[in-house]
């Protein structure tokens, strides 16, 4: 069972009513976790077969889309698979034409990753079906509750640079 007496770290004691914390709540949470999962990945999934493409070559190409000339080590830092399943995975992206890889400037040994005009429509293509799951959810529940989910997302993360990262997006509070 989980601990419901003490808040997680980072996390601010609760005053609402408690109730929302008993075990059938948690799995319900849990449960709807698998199913959102299901279906936010399932978009994607459906597009991606059609390039023979699986979830490891998602990820890279949305992290490289979004932070242009990171490094080999940074991805595998955020995506925690092997290295070997990431050679994998870069190595068909590279050679289908979605990444291209430069030598670093300062040090020559490192990679550097960015999509190839290519690579960017495919993960547009991915991305846009997922805003449209997103936008969608919400616009049904209002600014309040996407805050909350926000801070929900960030007190389920278990690496404390990750979520600094995205603490410093959250609005300031009122």
């Amino acid at each position: 069972m989980a601990d419901i007496k003490s808040p997680p770290h980072g996390a601010t004691k609760l005053t609402a009513n408690p109730l929302f914390l008993r075990d059938e709540e948690l799995r319900q949470a849990i449960e709807m976790l698998f199913f959102a999962y299901r279906d936010f990945t399932g978009v994607a999934d459906e597009i991606l077969a059609d390039y023979g493409f699986g979830r490891a070559h998602h990820r890279a190409i949305y992290f490289i889309g979004r932070h242009p000339g990171m490094t080999v080590s940074d991805l595998l830092r955020i995506l925690r698979i092997t290295k070997q399943s990431l050679n994998r995975v870069l190595g068909q992206l590279i050679e289908e034409g979605y990444v291209s890889q430069q030598k670093g400037v300062q040090d020559r040994r490192q990679r550097l990753l960015r999509l190839t005009d290519k690579g960017r429509a495919l993960e547009e293509r991915l991305s846009a079906a997922q805003r449209t799951l997103i936008a969608g959810a919400y616009r049904e529940v209002g600014a309040e509750s996407v805050e909350g989910f926000r801070k929900v997302l960030l007190g389920i993360m278990g690496n404390e640079e990750d979520r600094e990262r995205f603490e410093r997006l959250l609005p300031p509070r009122r």
